[in-house]
Protein backbone atom coordinates (compact mmCIF):
# COMPACT_ATOMS: atom_id res chain seq x y z
CA UNK A 1 0.00 0.00 0.00
CA UNK A 2 1.48 3.40 -0.91
CA UNK A 3 2.00 5.78 1.98
CA UNK A 4 2.27 9.54 2.10
CA UNK A 5 5.67 11.12 1.61
CA UNK A 6 4.85 14.40 3.34
CA UNK A 7 3.19 15.08 6.69
CA UNK A 8 -0.58 15.52 6.50
CA UNK A 9 -1.76 19.13 6.46
CA UNK A 10 -3.41 20.67 9.49
CA UNK A 11 -3.77 19.22 12.99
CA UNK A 12 -3.32 15.47 13.27
CA UNK A 13 -6.59 15.08 15.15
CA UNK A 14 -9.18 17.11 17.00
CA UNK A 15 -8.34 17.44 20.71
CA UNK A 16 -10.21 15.07 22.95
CA UNK A 17 -12.38 16.49 25.68
CA UNK A 18 -10.64 15.72 28.95
CA UNK A 19 -13.69 14.04 30.46
CA UNK A 20 -13.85 11.59 27.53
CA UNK A 21 -10.32 10.24 27.90
CA UNK A 22 -10.85 7.99 30.97
CA UNK A 23 -14.01 6.50 29.44
CA UNK A 24 -12.26 5.92 26.10
CA UNK A 25 -9.33 4.26 27.84
CA UNK A 26 -11.66 1.87 29.68
CA UNK A 27 -13.51 1.10 26.45
CA UNK A 28 -10.27 0.40 24.57
CA UNK A 29 -8.95 -1.95 27.25
CA UNK A 30 -12.31 -3.76 27.45
CA UNK A 31 -12.36 -4.24 23.69
CA UNK A 32 -8.76 -5.48 23.74
CA UNK A 33 -9.71 -8.11 26.31
CA UNK A 34 -12.81 -9.10 24.35
CA UNK A 35 -10.84 -9.42 21.09
CA UNK A 36 -7.87 -11.17 22.74
CA UNK A 37 -5.76 -8.30 21.45
CA UNK A 38 -2.35 -7.01 22.49
CA UNK A 39 -1.88 -3.25 22.07
CA UNK A 40 1.65 -2.21 21.09
CA UNK A 41 2.57 1.48 21.06
CA UNK A 42 5.71 3.27 19.95
CA UNK A 43 7.36 5.81 22.25
CA UNK A 44 6.32 8.61 19.85
CA UNK A 45 2.58 7.97 20.20
CA UNK A 46 0.30 10.51 21.92
CA UNK A 47 0.28 10.05 25.73
CA UNK A 48 -3.26 8.69 26.01
CA UNK A 49 -2.48 5.94 23.47
CA UNK A 50 0.73 5.02 25.30
CA UNK A 51 -1.28 4.83 28.53
CA UNK A 52 -3.64 2.10 27.24
CA UNK A 53 -0.96 0.00 25.54
CA UNK A 54 0.13 -3.33 26.96
CA UNK A 55 3.66 -2.60 25.75
CA UNK A 56 5.35 0.70 24.87
CA UNK A 57 8.80 0.75 23.31
CA UNK A 58 11.18 1.41 20.44
CA UNK A 59 11.24 -0.41 17.11
CA UNK A 60 13.39 -3.31 18.31
CA UNK A 61 11.51 -3.79 21.57
CA UNK A 62 8.16 -3.77 19.78
CA UNK A 63 9.47 -6.22 17.16
CA UNK A 64 10.26 -8.60 20.00
CA UNK A 65 6.90 -8.07 21.65
CA UNK A 66 5.15 -8.70 18.34
CA UNK A 67 7.03 -11.99 17.96
CA UNK A 68 6.16 -13.07 21.50
CA UNK A 69 2.65 -11.64 21.77
CA UNK A 70 -0.12 -13.91 22.96
CA UNK A 71 -3.72 -13.62 21.88
CA UNK A 72 -5.18 -13.51 18.40
CA UNK A 73 -4.84 -9.82 17.49
CA UNK A 74 -2.08 -7.19 17.53
CA UNK A 75 -3.24 -3.57 17.51
CA UNK A 76 -0.14 -1.66 16.44
CA UNK A 77 -0.07 2.00 17.42
CA UNK A 78 2.75 3.25 15.27
CA UNK A 79 3.35 3.73 11.56
CA UNK A 80 2.72 1.43 8.61
CA UNK A 81 6.11 -0.27 8.35
CA UNK A 82 5.87 -1.26 12.04
CA UNK A 83 2.53 -3.00 11.51
CA UNK A 84 4.06 -4.72 8.46
CA UNK A 85 6.90 -5.99 10.66
CA UNK A 86 4.38 -7.41 13.13
CA UNK A 87 2.54 -9.11 10.24
CA UNK A 88 5.81 -10.60 8.97
CA UNK A 89 6.72 -11.97 12.40
CA UNK A 90 3.19 -13.12 13.28
CA UNK A 91 1.52 -14.33 10.07
CA UNK A 92 -1.07 -16.29 12.05
CA UNK A 93 -2.33 -13.18 13.88
CA UNK A 94 -4.60 -10.34 12.78
CA UNK A 95 -2.52 -7.14 12.76
CA UNK A 96 -4.48 -3.89 13.02
CA UNK A 97 -3.27 -0.36 12.29
CA UNK A 98 -5.75 2.31 13.45
CA UNK A 99 -4.95 4.57 10.46
CA UNK A 100 -3.52 3.12 7.23
CA UNK A 101 -2.26 6.58 6.20
CA UNK A 102 0.20 6.67 9.11
CA UNK A 103 3.29 6.47 6.92
CA UNK A 104 6.97 7.31 7.37
CA UNK A 105 9.13 9.74 5.40
CA UNK A 106 12.23 7.65 6.09
CA UNK A 107 10.62 4.43 4.84
CA UNK A 108 9.52 6.32 1.74
CA UNK A 109 13.10 7.41 0.99
CA UNK A 110 14.02 4.08 -0.61
CA UNK A 111 11.94 1.69 -2.74
CA UNK A 112 12.51 -1.97 -3.53
CA UNK A 113 13.33 -1.04 -7.15
CA UNK A 114 15.91 1.50 -5.99
CA UNK A 115 17.49 -1.03 -3.65
CA UNK A 116 17.65 -3.67 -6.38
CA UNK A 117 19.40 -1.16 -8.68
CA UNK A 118 21.86 -0.23 -5.91
CA UNK A 119 22.64 -3.91 -5.27
CA UNK A 120 23.26 -4.43 -8.99
CA UNK A 121 25.92 -1.71 -8.86
CA UNK A 122 27.65 -3.46 -5.93
CA UNK A 123 27.54 -7.23 -6.57
CA UNK A 124 28.50 -9.26 -3.51
CA UNK A 125 27.82 -6.45 -1.04
CA UNK A 126 25.89 -7.19 2.16
CA UNK A 127 22.75 -5.10 2.58
CA UNK A 128 21.84 -3.65 5.98
CA UNK A 129 18.54 -1.78 6.10
CA UNK A 130 17.12 0.11 9.05
CA UNK A 131 13.88 -1.46 10.23
CA UNK A 132 12.17 1.79 9.15
CA UNK A 133 11.58 0.41 5.65
CA UNK A 134 8.74 -1.24 3.77
CA UNK A 135 8.26 -5.02 3.68
CA UNK A 136 9.27 -5.01 0.00
CA UNK A 137 12.61 -3.39 0.87
CA UNK A 138 13.18 -5.81 3.74
CA UNK A 139 12.63 -8.67 1.29
CA UNK A 140 15.69 -7.41 -0.65
CA UNK A 141 17.80 -7.07 2.52
CA UNK A 142 20.36 -9.32 4.23
CA UNK A 143 20.16 -7.81 7.73
CA UNK A 144 17.78 -5.37 9.38
CA UNK A 145 18.85 -3.11 12.23
CA UNK A 146 17.47 -0.46 14.55
CA UNK A 147 19.16 2.58 16.06
CA UNK A 148 19.85 0.55 19.20
CA UNK A 149 21.70 -2.28 17.44
CA UNK A 150 23.00 -0.88 14.12
CA UNK A 151 26.63 -0.89 15.29
CA UNK A 152 26.22 -4.41 16.68
CA UNK A 153 24.78 -5.70 13.39
CA UNK A 154 27.51 -4.11 11.24
CA UNK A 155 30.30 -5.39 13.49
CA UNK A 156 28.74 -8.87 13.36
CA UNK A 157 28.85 -8.79 9.54
CA UNK A 158 32.52 -7.87 9.46
CA UNK A 159 33.30 -10.63 11.97
CA UNK A 160 31.31 -13.26 10.09
CA UNK A 161 31.96 -12.24 6.47
CA UNK A 162 35.44 -10.75 6.74
CA UNK A 163 36.86 -7.25 7.29
CA UNK A 164 36.83 -6.40 3.58
CA UNK A 165 33.11 -7.04 3.16
CA UNK A 166 31.34 -4.21 1.36
CA UNK A 167 28.20 -3.02 3.17
CA UNK A 168 25.26 -1.13 1.68
CA UNK A 169 23.61 0.69 4.59
CA UNK A 170 20.34 2.57 4.43
CA UNK A 171 18.17 4.38 4.29
CA UNK A 172 19.06 6.82 7.10
CA UNK A 173 22.24 8.75 6.30
CA UNK A 174 22.64 10.16 9.81
CA UNK A 175 22.46 6.72 11.42
CA UNK A 176 24.90 5.51 8.75
CA UNK A 177 27.35 8.30 9.61
CA UNK A 178 27.02 7.42 13.29
CA UNK A 179 27.82 3.74 12.61
CA UNK A 180 30.83 4.74 10.51
CA UNK A 181 32.07 7.00 13.29
CA UNK A 182 31.72 4.35 16.00
CA UNK A 183 33.23 1.51 13.96
CA UNK A 184 35.88 3.66 12.30
CA UNK A 185 35.10 2.09 8.93
CA UNK A 186 33.42 3.24 5.74
CA UNK A 187 30.22 1.86 4.24
CA UNK A 188 28.10 2.80 1.25
CA UNK A 189 25.31 4.84 2.84
CA UNK A 190 21.97 5.74 1.23
CA UNK A 191 21.00 9.43 1.47
CA UNK A 192 17.60 9.08 3.15
CA UNK A 193 16.36 10.82 6.27
CA UNK A 194 13.48 11.13 8.72
CA UNK A 195 12.00 14.59 8.16
CA UNK A 196 11.41 15.04 11.91
CA UNK A 197 14.87 14.01 13.11
CA UNK A 198 16.58 15.78 10.21
CA UNK A 199 14.88 18.98 11.40
CA UNK A 200 16.74 18.95 14.73
CA UNK A 201 19.72 21.06 13.76
CA UNK A 202 22.98 22.03 15.50
CA UNK A 203 21.63 25.53 16.22
CA UNK A 204 18.77 23.99 18.22
CA UNK A 205 21.26 22.06 20.31
CA UNK A 206 23.47 25.07 20.94
CA UNK A 207 20.54 27.14 22.19
CA UNK A 208 18.98 24.54 24.46
CA UNK A 209 22.36 23.56 25.95
CA UNK A 210 23.06 27.21 26.71
CA UNK A 211 19.68 27.45 28.47
CA UNK A 212 20.31 24.24 30.47
CA UNK A 213 23.98 24.16 31.49
CA UNK A 214 25.13 20.87 32.96
CA UNK A 215 22.17 18.87 31.63
CA UNK A 216 22.69 15.37 30.26
CA UNK A 217 22.30 15.39 26.48
CA UNK A 218 20.42 12.44 24.95
CA UNK A 219 20.47 12.36 21.15
CA UNK A 220 18.93 9.91 18.69
CA UNK A 221 21.40 8.89 15.94
CA UNK A 222 18.83 9.80 13.25
CA UNK A 223 18.96 13.49 14.17
CA UNK A 224 20.26 16.00 11.66
CA UNK A 225 22.54 17.35 14.37
CA UNK A 226 24.12 13.98 15.19
CA UNK A 227 27.05 14.26 12.77
CA UNK A 228 27.86 17.76 14.01
CA UNK A 229 27.60 16.68 17.63
CA UNK A 230 30.07 13.83 17.03
CA UNK A 231 32.47 16.35 15.51
CA UNK A 232 31.98 18.71 18.48
CA UNK A 233 32.71 15.87 20.91
CA UNK A 234 35.85 14.88 18.98
CA UNK A 235 37.05 18.50 19.01
CA UNK A 236 36.32 18.90 22.73
CA UNK A 237 33.67 21.57 22.10
CA UNK A 238 30.93 19.40 23.65
CA UNK A 239 31.38 17.51 26.92
CA UNK A 240 31.63 13.85 25.89
CA UNK A 241 30.82 12.62 29.39
CA UNK A 242 27.34 14.18 29.32
CA UNK A 243 26.57 13.42 25.65
CA UNK A 244 24.87 10.12 24.85
CA UNK A 245 23.84 8.78 21.42
CA UNK A 246 20.93 6.46 22.21
CA UNK A 247 17.88 4.76 20.79
CA UNK A 248 14.59 5.67 22.46
CA UNK A 249 14.85 2.50 24.56
CA UNK A 250 18.40 3.48 25.47
CA UNK A 251 17.19 6.92 26.56
CA UNK A 252 14.75 5.32 28.99
CA UNK A 253 17.46 3.10 30.48
CA UNK A 254 19.91 5.98 30.78
CA UNK A 255 17.39 8.29 32.47
CA UNK A 256 16.51 5.57 34.99
CA UNK A 257 20.11 4.90 35.88
CA UNK A 258 21.57 8.42 35.69
CA UNK A 259 22.05 10.63 38.74
CA UNK A 260 21.43 13.73 36.61
CA UNK A 261 18.21 15.65 37.22
CA UNK A 262 17.89 17.47 33.87
CA UNK A 263 18.06 15.95 30.39
CA UNK A 264 17.98 17.51 26.92
CA UNK A 265 16.21 15.10 24.58
CA UNK A 266 16.96 15.25 20.85
CA UNK A 267 14.28 13.11 19.24
CA UNK A 268 10.54 13.22 18.49
CA UNK A 269 8.74 14.97 21.35
CA UNK A 270 6.45 12.02 22.11
CA UNK A 271 9.47 10.52 23.86
CA UNK A 272 9.05 13.01 26.71
CA UNK A 273 5.92 11.22 28.00
CA UNK A 274 7.49 7.83 28.83
CA UNK A 275 10.59 9.56 30.18
CA UNK A 276 8.51 11.72 32.51
CA UNK A 277 6.25 8.81 33.51
CA UNK A 278 9.22 6.71 34.59
CA UNK A 279 11.19 9.55 36.21
CA UNK A 280 8.78 11.89 38.04
CA UNK A 281 11.57 13.68 39.91
CA UNK A 282 13.58 14.58 36.79
CA UNK A 283 13.20 17.23 34.07
CA UNK A 284 13.24 16.54 30.33
CA UNK A 285 13.70 19.35 27.82
CA UNK A 286 13.07 18.84 24.08
CA UNK A 287 15.94 19.89 21.82
CA UNK A 288 13.33 21.22 19.39
CA UNK A 289 9.67 21.51 20.42
CA UNK A 290 8.64 21.39 16.76
CA UNK A 291 10.07 17.87 16.34
CA UNK A 292 6.63 16.26 16.07
CA UNK A 293 5.85 13.37 13.73
CA UNK A 294 2.37 14.02 12.38
CA UNK A 295 2.26 10.44 11.09
CA UNK A 296 2.70 9.05 14.61
CA UNK A 297 0.10 11.48 15.93
CA UNK A 298 -2.48 10.20 13.43
CA UNK A 299 -3.17 7.29 15.80
CA UNK A 300 -5.78 8.42 18.35
CA UNK A 301 -7.84 6.77 21.07
CA UNK A 302 -11.07 6.93 19.02
CA UNK A 303 -9.31 5.34 16.02
CA UNK A 304 -7.83 2.64 18.26
CA UNK A 305 -11.26 1.99 19.78
CA UNK A 306 -12.86 1.73 16.33
CA UNK A 307 -10.24 -0.63 14.92
CA UNK A 308 -10.56 -2.98 17.90
CA UNK A 309 -14.33 -2.89 17.63
CA UNK A 310 -14.37 -3.49 13.85
CA UNK A 311 -11.17 -5.57 13.60
CA UNK A 312 -10.19 -3.23 10.77
CA UNK A 313 -8.08 -1.88 9.07
CA UNK A 314 -5.85 -4.93 8.75
CA UNK A 315 -2.22 -4.91 7.59
CA UNK A 316 -1.17 -8.18 5.98
CA UNK A 317 2.06 -8.71 4.07
CA UNK A 318 1.78 -11.14 1.12
CA UNK A 319 3.23 -14.54 2.06
CA UNK A 320 6.03 -14.54 -0.54
CA UNK A 321 7.30 -11.11 0.55
CA UNK A 322 6.85 -11.92 4.23
CA UNK A 323 8.88 -15.11 3.95
CA UNK A 324 11.85 -13.25 2.45
CA UNK A 325 11.51 -10.22 4.75
CA UNK A 326 11.40 -12.40 7.87
CA UNK A 327 15.00 -13.53 7.38
CA UNK A 328 16.75 -10.14 7.93
CA UNK A 329 14.41 -9.29 10.82
CA UNK A 330 15.11 -12.56 12.61
CA UNK A 331 18.84 -12.07 12.03
CA UNK A 332 18.55 -8.64 13.65
CA UNK A 333 16.74 -9.99 16.70
CA UNK A 334 19.14 -12.93 16.99
CA UNK A 335 22.26 -10.72 16.85
CA UNK A 336 20.84 -8.35 19.45
CA UNK A 337 20.30 -11.08 22.02
CA UNK A 338 18.68 -9.74 25.19
CA UNK A 339 20.92 -6.74 25.81
CA UNK A 340 19.60 -4.23 23.28
CA UNK A 341 16.10 -2.81 23.08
Amino acid sequence: MPVQTTPPAGPAHAPLELENIPALKREVRALAEERRAVILAHNYQVPEVQDVAHYVGDSLGLSRQAAEAGGDVIAFCGVHFMAETASILCPEKTVLLPDLDAGCSLADSITADELRAWKAQHPGAVVVMYVNTTAEVKAETDYCCTSSNAVQVVEHIWREHGPDTEILFGPDMFLGAYVEKVTGRRMNVWTGECHVHAGIRPADIAQVREENPGADFLIHPECGCSTSVMEYVAAGDVDAENTHMLSTGGMLRHARESEADTFIVATETGMLHPLEQENPGKSFVPANRAAVCQFMKMITLPKLRDCLRDLSPVVQVPAEIAERARVPIERMVSISGVSAG
